[in-house]
């Protein structure tokens, strides 16, 4: 498996200023790769006791066996990872309450093309940071996949979210969770939370904004864009617009099926 190099945080120690309620039942927080995966994360470690989450490791199918002691009904645990749909992960997560991550395509292609140049990554991709190819290349990449390196777009979206969608895992978009991050006084951040929470089966507590805020600091997650190291290429903030016709061409009525317009 490809390795991820994280700077460790600081969350486990601010958890323990706030009164915490243990879960009642557990917690997986499922997400396509590269969709804010430890922002969500993060803020959801604010709202549970540190003794119940379980930093072992990011759960994935490749491990999933190695790591079933998060998924026992009878320890409740707060555990994360990407673990696409199957008979075993269904049937391993069947009493837990599951949270789907994902992110638009078309941000998701630049996500993961810096992200595997980035020095937080190293992979069987490695040889992409030499710099030889251009921008829209790279790009491409990301949408159609790696012969035999990396899966394209399409699979890791099927397997990942669209396959999981209607068996009540409770979708959470990536750009929703940052507009109201960025209007955490609003009363549409406090509707959101509350629905996001009563999904995690935890209490809301009135310090939550505080408790959001903390979680939700980028200087907390190594994968942030801007955390990120070694970026000798510049990509653009937003797809170029043939790369989003490829995608519609890649994946097509996928970004509908996700709600995204």
């Amino acid at each position: 498996m490809p390795i991820v190099r994280m700077k460790p945080d600081t969350l486990n120690e601010e958890n323990l200023r706030f009164e915490q309620i243990p879960l009642r039942q557990g917690v997986f927080l499922n997400s396509v790769p590269k969709s804010g995966s430890h922002l969500l994360r993060n803020i959801v470690r604010m709202f549970v006791p540190v003794e119940q989450q379980y930093h072992v490791q990011f759960i994935q199918w490749a491990n999933l066996g190695q790591h079933l002691a998060a998924l026992d009904p009878r320890r409740p645990q707060l555990s994360w990872g990407h673990l696409f749909f199957a008979d075993d992960s269904a049937m391993e997560l069947a009493g837990t309450r599951k949270i789907l991550l994902v992110r638009d395509p078309y941000s998701w292609v630049l996500a993961r093309a810096r992200f595997f140049l980035s020095d937080e990554f190293s992979g069987n991709v490695d040889r992409l940071k030499q710099g030889d190819l251009s921008v829209e290349e790279l790009l491409n990449l990301m949408i159609f996949g790696i012969y035999q390196k990396a899966p394209p777009m399409v699979d890791i979206y099927t397997h990942n979210a669209v396959a999981w969608l209607g068996t009540g895992a409770y979708l959470v978009r990536y750009e929703e969770l940052v507009a109201q991050l960025k209007d955490l006084d609003g009363r549409g951040a406090e509707y959101f939370f509350a629905n996001l929470f009563d999904a995690c089966g935890i209490d809301m507590r009135d310090n939550w904004r505080e408790r959001v805020r903390i979680g939700s600091d980028r200087k907390q997650s190594g994968t942030a864009r801007e955390n990120l190291s070694g970026l000798t290429i510049k990509f653009p903030d937003e797809l170029p617009e043939i790369q989003k016709k490829l995608v519609n061409y890649a994946a097509p009525g996928l970004r509908e099926m996700l709600g995204y317009r």
